[in-house]
């Protein structure tokens, strides 16, 4: 009886990874060609970092807070009380983070949350300069490899950035000089991806998407200007095809955000 139980539980299990991947396969664009990868296997990549209390702030003081408020052994269950601002750990920044007037969290459709994805890797530029931004030239020369950047894609930067997450100074490249060093993308290439490819977003394995000695965050205004919102803190993208994948932006809908905490997903 038992193992019964457990066959059709895996049968549901296994139904249900099915329609979800059909799903996703489901949000390629019409007319693009699906890219091919020879001897590729097909996966799963979570793109979020655990969401700790010494997950690396922008700014020192910005770090999330918690603590338990029911204990299975007093009360019968277990809960957290958490403080926390809405741009801390893998999150999003919507349209109306920078622009007024823009779009919130819960205004994001679920048509804009999962997309295809691209990876430009920029990780030996960024280890000698991690003031580097990804350019125009960078996106030339990813789609004379890879192919042109499709419509409604997220456009997401590799610098190699996520292995310091457990350093807080070097994920902020805080060198006690007052500014910030990390990579981003240029606003000369935002402007190129929107103008010519027409994006829906973009996402960085930093803090920001834009470099972080922006004093004026082009980047932040170009994107969400455009009514496109921006993906921070990714994890693991390194672990996904340059082009092909499927992200799926499991984004929390504040009330009002301006952007919040987000669980992603890459499947190819």
């Amino acid at each position: 009886m038992c193992t019964e139980k457990l066959t059709r539980r895996g049968a549901l299990v296994g139904g249900a990874a099915v329609a979800v991947s059909a799903a996703l396969a489901g949000t390629a664009q019409a007319g693009e060609p699906e890219p091919a990868f020879s001897g590729r296997r097909h996966g799963l990549r979570d793109l979020t970092h655990e969401l700790k209390t010494s997950i690396p702030a922008f700014a020192p003081g910005e770090e999330p807070v918690r603590e338990t408020v029911a204990t299975i052994e007093d009360d019968g269950y277990y809960m957290q009380k958490w403080t926390i601002i809405e741009h801390i750990g893998t999150h999003v920044d919507a349209p109306g983070h920078f622009t007024p007037g823009g779009r919130l969290a819960p205004d994001l459709e679920p048509s804009e949350l999962i997309t295809t994805a691209v990876v430009v890797d920029i990780a030996d530029r960024a280890a000698r300069d991690p003031d580097t931004v990804v350019t125009v030239d960078d996106l030339r020369a990813f789609e004379r490899r890879h192919g042109r950047i499709p419509r409604d894609s997220a456009v997401l930067m590799y610098s190699g950035w996520a292995a310091k997450v457990g350093d807080a100074d070097a994920y902020r490249g805080d060198t006690g000089d007052g500014v910030l060093h990390f990579p981003g993308f240029g606003a000369d290439a935002t402007e190129w991806l929107l103008r010519r490819r027409g994006i829906r977003s973009l996402g960085v394995d930093t803090l920001s998407i834009d470099p972080g000695i922006s004093e004026t965050f082009d980047t932040h205004v170009i994107l969400t200007g455009a009514d496109r919102y921006g993906l921070d803190n990714l994890a693991n993208l390194d672990r996904i095809p340059a082009r092909g994948a499927t992200i799926m932006v499991g984004l929390i809908p504040y009330q009002d955000g301006s952007g919040g905490q987000a669980r992603i997903f890459a499947s190819w």
